[in-house]
């Protein structure tokens, strides 16, 4: 039987449905929208997210509020805030967490994009952000309040915003679909922000916490910049981490887990497992279904 990413699109049972989606393509909306990639529509959509929640905070509303709105808390889901498990994919607190997320997004994203396709991509990236709040919610709620629990699946009344959950759903389908590919884990901003949870847990009250938090958002956007550097010695300083992709998970959260048991981290590794669970479940779908497309990728990004 034929693998159905491979028929052409001409055959007749194709040629009435390709026929009609080009000629709604004439339409001025879906022009716009074709404009862009999905991967760049998300990533302009998580920026218009990040201006409202700026703009809500100077006109009056406090950080309390704005988390109850736009946030994912375990209790709060499980009381009814459904809502969050989306809005809190979208939305950013920190102006450093929203630059990292849509520099991974736009260089994962749309390079898969480009494999599966925008429709594929759009509904598998809302359901992998989706399922990894869900996950982390739910970890939260019923595992999260002993202190052993707290360390592992974070306390129910902690809140959690950001894309990395969705991320790491795509990266988890590229290590499933693409495993053998290299890539660099810009690691040194990962490290800094370690460094300050140690040192803000081991002093709390050091009047040099200030500083120490001004050299991190300023590292980790040095950093941003430098991975658009040709520069080899200022690409040194980001500890690039070469690596084939189906390690590059791994590496990304194991050893983020285990240093979360003795250091409050700020990083949601239960939402990043609950994506990478979602990528891994979609790429091995995809590998079984598909598996002439699925070999010619490995081969072709080995």
């Amino acid at each position: 039987m034929a693998d159905k990413w491979f028929d052409d699109r001409f055959e007749k049972r194709n040629l009435r449905k390709y026929t009609n989606r080009r000629l709604n393509e004439n339409n001025s909306l879906n022009k716009i929208y074709r404009k862009f990639s999905v991967t760049n529509w998300i990533i302009i959509i998580n920026v218009v997210v990040y201006l409202l929640i700026v703009f809500l905070k100077m006109y009056g509303l406090s950080d309390q509020q704005l988390l109850s709105i736009f946030a994912l808390q375990a209790n709060s889901l499980f009381s009814g805030a459904v809502w969050a498990l989306l809005t809190s994919m979208f939305s950013h607190i920190m102006l450093y967490h929203l630059f990292f997320n849509i520099i991974s997004l736009f260089f994962i994203g749309n390079f898969l994009e480009k494999i599966i396709g925008r429709k594929k991509f759009f509904w598998f990236y809302l359901a992998a952000g989706i399922f990894a709040g869900l996950f982390y919610a739910v970890l939260s709620f019923y595992f999260g309040a002993s202190g052993l629990g707290q360390k592992l699946f974070v306390s129910p009344e902690t809140y959690s915003v950001g894309a990395s959950g969705a991320i790491f759903g795509l990266a988890g389908l590229l290590a499933i679909l693409t495993p053998n590919m290299r890539v660099y884990l810009i690691a040194g901003p990962i490290f800094a922000l370690i460094v300050q949870s140690v040192v803000s847990s081991i002093f709390p009250t050091s009047p040099l916490l200030s500083l120490i938090d001004f050299i991190v958002v300023f590292y980790i956007f040095f950093s941003i910049f430098v991975m658009f550097s040709f520069n080899p010695n200022l690409r040194k300083l980001v500890i690039p981490l070469g690596m084939p992709f189906w390690i590059l998970p791994i590496v990304a959260i194991v050893p983020l887990v285990v240093i979360g048991l003795f250091v409050d981290l700020p990083i949601g590794n239960t939402a990043h497992l609950g994506g990478l669970i979602a990528g891994f479940a979609y790429g091995y779908y995809l590998k079984n279904k598909y598996r002439r497309k699925t070999d010619l990728l490995r081969n072709r990004f080995s």
